[in-house]
């Protein structure tokens, strides 16, 4: 599900590989995934009602 959201941002996601939550920055409203693709990794934020906040991450 993540894969394909931030697909639909712009972001390349060839194959998804898995999510972990960081639940450090996560909070009640705003959940906070590491997202590992087979081309690139990224933190997600996502919240309710708005666009996922994606950035990559080394």
């Amino acid at each position: 599900m993540l894969a394909a959201q931030i697909r639909t941002q712009g972001f390349a996601c060839d194959k998804a590989l898995g999510a972990t939550r960081d639940k450090k920055r996560s909070q009640p409203d705003r959940a906070v995934w590491v997202l590992k693709c087979s081309n690139a990794t990224y933190r997600v934020t996502r919240a309710p009602d708005m666009a996922a906040k994606v950035e990559p991450l080394p």
